[in-house]
């Protein structure tokens, strides 16, 4: 588990940039190209084992009493499928690999790539043989800016006989939100304003993204949202618990760690909503103004008891939008503690309303990703002097794709700056001319997922 999740509820979440926790995936090295064992390993894409030493090789990740510190430089070559486009497998060739995180559900490495340097994050998970694995099915259609790119997948070996893991090769971002923050709370200061406006905005700007393709992510937290120190770049990532939801299909409610959870959750219903990220991020923005979780529960129980504390006790009304089955449930009365009274003195009214509009009980009342966007709190970012404290430029902001122009056309002139659409010279073209800030990745809409990345019907029982 990643650390700092106490609140969680699931054991098998976590960053795969948080060094105490993560996902899993098998590394396999060899001593470089010269290794006997052919790239890849197996056929099928299947990593063969990796490495010991002088030519052999061995399943790092397979072995748990295996140290990686004198083998962490060898070459290990796979046959992995590009993570976007055509199922093309190619050889991918990487170094440098150490663990950086791990969970009930398996490892994560960094490594590096020897084709560009780069360093990336390899997250393997066990694979059920059984089922597609959903998590890269929904990966496979992702891309965008705000959310961690999957580069490439490949299929590796366990150690015992037809055990498969996936390997899911990510961006590598070496920070979260959850240990930013930290940094803060632990040097008894607030986190600056404009990181919480720029943090915040570009996690809206993902959920709008990912909504729009039908896709909930069901465990928004500060540990899955990494960001870059320098530059500010929020990537959403562990889409490990995340689901397409349709209409009319039933879905666990037991989803989502414990302090980010909304209430239609914990009141057990199974028809819920995207609207349920939304609650989350609403907790994530009250939790980076307080310095510490808005909700923090012992149980479910205890988590609506915190809910009950600041927003009152719901009314019939609100309860039967979150689960009509608990209407007549008897609730003991308590009035709602005024939102300004929840938060430090200096806490900016805007910042303390945006959060009041998000933690609503009501699902269908709380606001939409790109109207959180629009709100008067982010308006800080869209002056054309706007900088990060280091001086540096505001990450891309505005570079926004035709996706995401299409989601709800009526905001656009209000999340597209003037200087900005003056540059552009009309609203049309924002994506075209600013692309370059985005490098080349601006919420393609890859809604077809190609076949042959997994091996049956993805399980419908979450």
């Amino acid at each position: 588990m990643s650390s700092g999740s106490a609140g969680s509820s699931r054991p098998r979440t976590s960053s795969f940039a948080d060094p105490s926790g993560g996902s899993s995936s098998t590394v396999n090295t060899a001593s470089g190209p010269t290794s006997g064992a052919p790239p890849g390993g197996k056929p099928g894409g299947a990593a063969g084992p990796g490495p010991g030493g002088g030519g052999t090789s061995t399943s790092v990740g397979a072995f748990p009493g295996l140290k990686l510190g004198r083998d962490s430089s060898k070459v290990t070559t796979v046959v992995a499928t590009p993570g976007q486009g055509p199922d093309r497998p190619q050889e991918v060739s990487y170094s440098d690999i150490k663990v950086i995180g791990n969970g009930s559900f398996g490892v994560v490495y960094q490594a590096r790539l020897a084709d560009s340097g780069e360093l990336v994050a390899i997250k393997k998970v066990l694979q059920d043989k059984r089922f597609k694995n959903r998590e890269l099915q929904i990966m496979r259609k992702l891309d965008h800016c705000n959310i961690v790119r999957l580069r490439y997948f490949f299929y590796s070996s366990g150690e015992k006989k037809d055990e498969v893991y996936l390997n899911l090769v990510l961006d590598f971002v070496p920070e979260t939100v959850y240990r930013v923050a930290r940094h803060f709370t632990k040097a008894k200061q607030t986190i600056p304003v404009i990181y919480v406006k720029v943090y915040m905005y570009q996690l809206f700007r993902s959920l709008a993204y990912i909504h729009s393709q039908g896709v909930c992510h069901r465990d928004i937290k500060p540990q899955n949202l990494l960001v870059d120190p320098d530059t500010a770049v929020l990537k959403l990532c562990d889409f490990g618990s995340a689901k397409q939801l349709v209409r009319g299909e039933p879905n666990v409610s037991y989803i989502c760690s414990r302090y980010y959870r909304a209430p239609e959750l914990i009141f057990g219903a199974t028809d819920y909503t995207s609207n349920i990220d939304i609650w989350s991020a609403g907790c994530v923005l009250a939790e980076l103004l307080l310095g510490q979780p808005i909700f923090p529960g012992d149980s479910g129980v205890d988590q609506l008891v915190e809910i009950i504390k600041v927003l009152g006790t719901p009314t019939r009304e609100q309860i039967r939008e979150m689960n009509p089955n608990y209407t007549e449930f008897k609730f003991p009365q308590i009035k709602a503690h005024p939102w300004i009274k929840v938060f430090k003195p200096r806490t900016p009214l805007e910042a303390i309303s945006l959060c009041s509009r998000l933690l609503e009980y009501t699902p269908a009342t709380r606001l939409s990703p790109l109207e959180a966007c629009a709100n008067s709190f982010f308006d800080e970012l869209r002056e054309p002097n706007a900088r990060l404290p280091n001086g540096r430029d505001l990450p891309p902001l505005f570079n926004f794709s035709p996706v995401e122009l299409s989601i709800q056309p009526g905001l656009n002139s209000n999340l597209i700056p003037p200087h900005v659409r003056s540059q552009a010279g009309s609203v049309g073209s924002v994506s075209g001319s600013t692309s370059a800030h985005s490098e080349g990745r601006m919420g393609t809409d890859r809604s077809q997922v190609t076949p042959g990345d997994g091996a049956g019907p993805i399980a419908n029982t979450s």
